[in-house]
């Protein structure tokens, strides 16, 4: 295969310098190691902290909205509730009104980790909307809104 076409570097650095999808990927991923790392002393991961606040709620949801919400298909979130579970922090239950669907809602040992993860959470947030560039944290959760 001598045909081979060559991208040029200066692709590689216009991708670099423009692409959206690396800047949100590389932000995410910075924001998840930043939160990882201060929930880290209560026991949980970004992921969980948003997902145990997902169903702080006065009922229990149902998995399609939280799956929804969280920009999940209902396998991932599937396997995202098993170690919640193991840790005894989520009840997933039928859904009394359709048995094929399930509930899903805090134990209160799930409701006492997510009381003492909200200051941290509270203080990471602050801080980290406080060193944004502009200042503009609204701004930004609108744009993000928009793309997802």
């Amino acid at each position: 295969m001598s045909n081979s076409t060559e991208i040029p570097f200066a692709t590689t650095l216009l991708v670099r310098d423009t692409c959206l999808c690396l800047h949100v990927q590389r932000a995410a991923r910075a924001l998840a190691r930043l939160f990882d790392d201060a929930l880290r002393p209560v026991g949980l991961t970004n992921g969980q902290f948003s997902l145990l606040m997902s169903l702080n709620r006065p009922e229990p949801p149902p998995m399609g909205p939280v799956a929804s919400l969280l920009a999940m298909d209902q396998t991932t979130l599937t396997a995202a509730l098993k170690p919640l579970q193991r840790r005894g922090w989520v009840v997933v239950t039928p859904n009394p009104r359709d048995r094929r669907g399930r509930l899903l809602s805090l134990t209160p040992e799930g409701k006492a980790v997510l009381a003492s993860a909200v200051p941290i959470w509270e203080s990471t947030h602050a801080t980290l909307e406080a060193d944004l560039p502009d200042g503009n944290a609204g701004r930004l959760r609108q744009d993000l809104r928009a793309l997802a």
